[in-house]
């Protein structure tokens, strides 16, 4: 599965609040300044989620700061989608509309099928383990499709 490495990473869902700012966390974390990365939702009405920021801490990666933003707040504030090399969603619906957004340029969507876990578990242990769970499945997707991550120390 693992492919070239691409300059710019956009991960997008479908509220920019649980999923994509885990996966830019994650991405940044383990490639650095290997890519330009960012994330977007197909719609911006939550902040990021809490349980989200809890899951990331553990890994040693600061989601409160983040600000959810969609596709459309994107194109008004000047980033194109034409800029990414890679487009990555993550919900079916941020599929979709990456697509739509995207079919008159050249770049890749591709889409991985990560567990949504907003509505999951009872307790605040199960829900933690559900955001883990698909935490993990984004890392391990990851590092299938880009490799090994980066060494401390390593510059590139």
């Amino acid at each position: 599965m693992a492919g070239a490495f691409p300059t710019s990473v956009l991960f997008c869902c479908d509220h920019n609040a649980v999923r994509s700012p885990m996966a830019e966390g994650l991405m940044k974390q383990m490639y650095g300044q290997k890519a330009y990365v960012q994330s977007a939702g197909v719609k911006n009405d939550m902040e990021v989620d809490g349980f989200s920021i809890a899951v990331c801490k553990e890994l040693g990666i600061e989601l409160s700061r983040h600000r959810s933003r969609s596709f459309e707040e994107m194109q008004e504030w000047g980033d194109d989608l034409s800029q990414f090399d890679l487009i990555v969603a993550l919900s079916p619906a941020s599929q979709r509309t990456a697509l739509e957004l995207t079919r008159f340029y050249h770049l890749d969507v591709e889409y991985w099928p990560i567990l949504d876990p907003t509505g999951l578990g009872e307790s605040r242990e199960a829900k933690l383990a559900a955001y883990r769970q698909a935490r993990d499945q984004i890392r391990d997707r990851m590092i299938a499709r880009f490799g090994p991550p980066k060494e401390e120390g390593q510059t590139e």
